[in-house]
């Protein structure tokens, strides 16, 4: 955690913090208001039961005031000086949503099964709802956060990534996407995706096309 946020100080822009802390059973909530002490810019929610990612990002949303919203997990698999190629097509004024691909960017250390895995979903949010991505499962989903809002999200869990996209794709917005750096964690450092998550995200994508909610 630490080590992300001195990442994340590197970056020279302007930037509002809100961690979420999805009730850590360890020490992660000290750490969070220990590191806030010493930034100003950054602010610390807390859930007294673990939600999961999907309602951690909306809490944040809903606390957010800046202009752009860039998810950020508590790892450094994603590095934070990749923001720049984030948000500069936004700041431009060229377009409203942004996701940083794994696949088309600088990458080690994921496993062959969750690579085929994560195409696999890609596939078919793409069949599903016409688009043209090559990352739908990307933490690094950056946009307006007008457009964020609109979306009017309700998945608690990891379908959050599902409902983001089909949502946008819905509302007609187009997904651009830059390459991003990525450094995988293994199992033993603590990576947590069970297949599981796979069959629960394409019975989402599923009654997103067919009833538009996961």
């Amino acid at each position: 955690m630490a080590a992300m946020l001195a990442k994340v100080d590197e970056v020279a822009l302007p930037l509002e913090l809100i961690a979420v802390d999805d009730c850590s059973s360890d020490a992660t909530l000290e750490i969070l208001h220990q590191e806030a002490c010493k930034r100003p810019h950054m602010r610390v929610f807390h859930h007294p039961t673990n939600r999961g990612k999907g309602a951690a990002i909306r809490t944040a949303l809903a606390q957010a005031t800046g202009d752009i919203v860039l998810i950020q997990d508590a790892d450094l698999e994603y590095d934070p000086l990749d923001y720049y190629e984030l948000v500069r097509p936004i700041m431009e004024g060229r377009i409203d949503v942004v996701y940083g691909s794994r696949f088309m960017g600088r990458h080690t250390g994921m496993y062959f099964w969750n690579a085929v895995g994560n195409k696999g979903l890609t596939f078919l949010t793409n069949f599903l709802f016409n688009c043209w991505i090559s990352d739908m499962e990307t933490c690094y989903k950056v946009m307006r956060t007008d457009v964020m809002r609109s979306l009017n999200l309700v998945s608690n869990d990891f379908r959050i990534e599902a409902e983001i996209t089909s949502q946008i794709v819905r509302k007609g917005y187009r997904i651009y996407e830059v390459p991003i750096s990525y450094l995988g964690r293994t199992y033993e450092e603590g990576k947590k995706m069970h297949p599981k998550y796979g069959f629960l995200t394409v019975w989402a994508l599923l009654r997103l096309r067919l009833l538009g909610r996961p």
